[in-house]
């Protein structure tokens, strides 16, 4: 049974302005010209460049000269019995009007609130195309020609095979209505194998080395043996057992160590050379803090402080429309309320850069103020523990507000550009009870194990007894998490031959 009633909630919600703001908030400074560029695209109303008029002026323009249009609407009602039947509309009346505007009314499938992430990317050559380029080269009957771009088809970006021999073999039957067999196969891929650069088309990592050692000239000892230890000993040379390689060749330490060099210098992606047209990317900073006679300056980049302003004809054009006393139809309705949406959402844009400007400057001060004696000196072991909630204490914001900052930002400082979150770690106890950063310890553990012996590196025990010596009482397993985190390998990975 449907029944009506009134009902009165509480509830929070997000206005445009805030939600605008939150997303610029998150923007880096490499991407906010290109955010920028495309809020002008959108709104004539916006455009880059010192602001030539004061913006109270805008606002007496925008506001209050729509507020005058209503007032002129209201006198104009005493007078409004007088008009003959035609004149349906004043200009001023719209806002009472039910008609919506068209522009209002089209359709759109997703959300204003939604982010859309798009991954820039630089058009260029792919492996396939540059392998399909050389393969035009060679003389191939019709079926070799077909199986070997079927072939060259599965090869990723790397430079490898991606499927084996027999699943390749299935699908010219059912996709191409081929028969072949494992023999005709392999024969074109070992054609293919011969393409440039050496090692593409291999199966796997120790195929791929392979290739390219056959491939050197000339066949010096170094390589002979490199081409041994990948034929007969890969397994045991992935995990450093150079002890068993040594024994079962009868090799000397100089031996191993120049067969091992021949083999460091091969390519394991030989894929990627044959990728053109990736550029390189580079880290543009938020923040720039420079050493001023021991005291820290901090300026925003120049990316992060753009000058907008408001098109000033459009402004003109709203006044005029409100100073206007004559007649207007749905066209001139629909003009107006277009204008002042542009204007509006110019206004909003510009406040929201502003509050972004003084947000950041806001949190990177506090995050100055907290860190002080690590920005001074450089000293890792210097970092106090600090977690977002204080640097939101400090500055009076939502924590969710400080890790938007956090997240994205980049300082450069005179020791080196370091992400905003990078000086967020948790706390830890010593044993004479001081609280220190996790920070301190990863650079101390990093420290004992670039000092090792690296014929015989530190295992994860040897490890937990020096920090514990040092006054840090962690566990071998906090050690080990702390060494996976600075992506340092396990001891028997890090020997190497002296």
């Amino acid at each position: 049974m449907l029944k009506q009633r009134l009902q009165q909630k509480l509830m929070q919600k997000l206005s445009p302005q805030q939600i605008q703001l939150m997303k610029l908030l998150q923007v880096p400074a490499l991407l906010l010209d290109q955010r920028i560029k495309q809020e002008i695209e959108m709104n004539p109303a916006l455009e880059e460049g010192e602001d030539l008029y004061e913006e109270s002026e805008f606002e007496d323009n925008n506001s209050d000269d729509y507020d005058s249009a209503m007032e002129t609407g209201q006198e104009e009602k005493e007078e409004e019995a007088e008009h003959t039947a035609d004149d349906e509309f004043d200009l001023d009346d719209y806002v009472d009007d039910d008609e919506i505007p068209d522009y209002k009314l089209s359709a759109n499938n997703t959300s204003a609130d939604d982010e859309t992430k798009e991954m820039p990317f630089v058009a260029g050559s792919t492996p396939q195309e540059a392998l399909l380029a050389q393969l035009g080269l060679r003389a191939l009957e019709d079926r070799e020609y077909l199986i070997a771009s079927h072939i060259i088809g599965n090869i990723d970006e790397s430079g490898y095979l991606q499927r084996d021999i027999h699943s390749l073999i299935d699908d010219l039957a059912f996709n191409q209505n081929l028969q072949t067999d494992f023999a005709e196969v392999l024969d074109i891929l070992r054609l293919i194998q011969d393409f440039d650069p050496p090692g593409v088309g291999a199966r796997d990592l120790q195929e791929c080395l392979l290739l390219q050692v056959k491939r050197k000239t000339p066949k010096t000892k170094p390589l002979q043996d490199a081409t041994l230890i990948l034929e007969k000993n890969f397994n045991d040379f992935t995990r450093k057992h150079y002890d068993k390689i040594k024994k079962k060749h009868n090799l000397t330490d100089e031996d191993l160590k120049a067969a091992i060099d021949e083999i460091l210098k091969l390519n394991p992606k030989p894929g990627s050379s044959l990728i053109e047209g990736r550029g390189a990317q580079y880290v543009v900073p938020d923040f720039i803090l420079s050493h001023n006679n021991g005291e820290l300056e901090l300026t925003l980049n120049s990316h992060n402080a753009p000058d907008l302003r408001i098109n000033r004809t459009y402004s003109e054009m709203l006044r005029a429309m409100a100073e206007s006393k004559g007649k207007a139809d749905k066209r001139q309705k629909e003009a107006f309320s277009f204008v002042k949406q542009k204007l509006d959402s110019a206004k909003w844009f510009i406040d929201a850069i502003k509050q972004r400007q003084n947000t950041l400057l806001v949190t990177m001060q506090a995050i100055l103020e907290f860190q002080k004696e690590y920005f001074l000196t450089g000293d890792e072991t210097k970092l106090k523990p600090m977690i977002l909630k204080d640097i939101a204490d400090m500055v009076h914001l939502d924590i969710s507000t400080i890790s938007r900052v956090a997240n994205s930002k980049y300082v450069q400082t005179p020791f080196g550009t370091f992400l905003l979150k990078e000086f967020f770690s948790e706390s830890l106890q010593t044993d004479t009870g001081e609280e220190v950063s996790t920070r301190e310890v990863k650079k101390i553990l990093k420290d004992c194990i670039e000092s090792e012996s690296k014929k015989k590196p530190l295992t994860d025990d040897q490890l937990a007894v020096i920090l514990k010596e040092k006054g840090y009482n962690i566990a071998r397993r906090t050690v080990a998490k702390y060494r996976e985190q600075l992506d340092i390998p396990v001891a028997r990975l890090r020997k190497e031959l002296l």
